[in-house]
């Protein structure tokens, strides 16, 4: 049984920008790299409804990292607190076998 082929970004995004300013024809592609025309006009149509995120992605992304920011911080802080609590509890075990002694 053959294993399909798997195509990265890089290269999807390499072929239909060829496609899209002509460098190559849809079918010159197809032949040169064995690709279906549906599988081509899929990286075409997918290509042309997510352009607009390209000049999106610099805000979102901005968002996203100042979220992530923020939430290591908070991990720091459980953290920190995790270990001062594990400590207490240690010592306060320890004198209550002290006491019943």
């Amino acid at each position: 049984m053959r294993k399909r082929r798997q195509f990265t970004p890089e290269f999807k995004t390499r072929v239909v920008l060829d496609i899209l300013t002509g460098v190559q024809s849809q079918a010159e592609a197809c032949r040169k790299h064995g690709l279906s025309p549906n599988l081509l006009a899929l990286w075409k149509s997918t290509f042309l409804e997510r352009a607009h995120l390209v000049f999106d992605s610099d805000t979102a992304r901005s968002a996203e990292q100042a979220r992530i920011a923020e939430l290591e911080q908070v991990l720091g802080r459980m953290t920190l607190e995790n270990e001062i609590l594990k400590k207490a509890s240690s010592r306060l075990a320890s004198l209550s076998t002290r006491n019943e002694r």
